[in-house]
């Protein structure tokens, strides 16, 4: 893909389905997204929740958005997609969004100042031995990245190697954080593997 081709895996206006016309494909839509959501969802530890998002899960939350805040105009469609667009991979990268899911102002104010820094400690680990660490965007780490305190949602990029992705395909795959404060690890289950192998495979010519 050179620098002047659209990215095929990105979402465009006719992509998204007006508001009458996504009432009416939104039970069958929706119930397909939760089972692929089901198999990229990764809870680490008690808390803390990765989501590996694709075009699905963004084409969902973007009409998600438009039908609650009843967005008809294409400007206010091309907002929002221009807001999930970054987090559809291209080939050779995977995308998640990290969930620190706290029910209590108490915890909340005990644990997001002990995460701070969450979002750079997250890594994915291959069977070849080689690490793979989430990178944040740096308009995104200026909007919700504190010093003396963490965000309860951010938004990481994983870049991988040609070696690298023929690597996921064969042995175990890990996602780790390793943040002196949360330290928690988990083998990925083969569906899971299977899922984001199509992320990270080239598109079909």
């Amino acid at each position: 893909m050179t620098a002047t081709t659209p990215s095929r895996r990105k979402l465009t206006l006719n992509d998204i389905a007006d508001l009458r016309a996504y009432e009416r494909e939104r039970p069958d839509f929706r119930a397909r997204v939760i089972e692929i959501k089901r198999r990229r969802r990764i809870e680490m530890g008690t808390f803390v929740t990765v989501m590996f998002e694709n075009r699905d899960t963004m084409r969902l939350q973007v009409q998600e958005m438009a039908r609650v805040e009843k967005t008809i105009t294409d400007a206010g469609i091309q907002e929002e997609l221009d807001a999930y667009n970054p987090l559809i991979p291209e080939p050779g990268q995977l995308c998640a969004t990290l969930f620190i899911e706290l029910t209590s102002d108490e915890s909340m104010r005990e644990w997001l100042p002990r995460l701070v820094g969450i979002e750079r400690s997250v890594v994915v680990r291959l069977a070849d031995g080689s690490e793979i660490r989430g990178a944040v965007d740096p308009v995104h780490a200026s909007q919700l990245t504190r010093s003396e305190v963490t965000a309860a949602v951010h938004y990481m990029t994983f870049d991988f190697t040609p070696e690298q992705v023929q690597s996921f395909g064969y042995g175990t795959v890990v996602l780790a954080i390793d943040h002196p404060a949360y330290r928690e690890e988990i083998e990925l289950a083969q569906t899971t593997v299977d899922e984001l192998l199509k992320d990270l495979r080239p598109d079909p010519d």
